[in-house]
């Protein structure tokens, strides 16, 4: 049992409270105030796969010319659903992706090389070189089940 409320919320910190500095005794001299850490370069911020493929099926559909509620009958999937996974608002399913890729007549491995090509344009513009890391071989598409 517990000696709260019933009605009362119990509230756990995420963050340990941090020790505050000792003061220094009356008569000695205070620290140096620390000087403060140099200003970082903000790390660029990869895209997000759902935003690139979601970019991808947006631009085949507008480059063909196709309604969203086209596309999403020809998919069977909702058209909400379907402006939700273009918009990168939604990670879609492989079957998801598919059917949206098919009724845009591109294959799956079509959609993501389409996609893969995205990201390497993007992530290049971020780059310092433009080039691979030393001892990158590969420049294709790898995916994981």
């Amino acid at each position: 049992m517990t000696n709260q409320a019933p009605n009362e919320a119990r509230v756990i910190p995420l963050r340990p409270r941090t020790a505050r500095p000792a003061r220094p005794a009356a008569g000695t001299a205070s620290p140096a105030p620390a000087r403060p850490a140099p200003p970082r370069e903000p790390a660029a911020k990869e895209p997000l796969w759902r935003d690139l493929v979601g970019d991808v099926l947006r631009r085949e559909r507008l480059a063909q010319e196709r309604t969203l509620k086209d596309v999403a009958d020809a998919a069977r999937i909702s058209m909400p659903y379907l402006s939700e996974v273009e918009r990168g608002r939604k990670e879609a399913s492989s079957e998801v992706l598919a059917a949206a890729a098919h009724a845009l007549g591109l294959g799956l491995g079509d959609l993501l090389t389409l996609a893969q090509r995205e990201l390497v344009r993007v992530t290049s513009r971020h780059s310092t070189t433009g080039r691979r890391p030393a001892g990158s071989s590969y420049d294709g598409l790898c995916l994981a089940a």
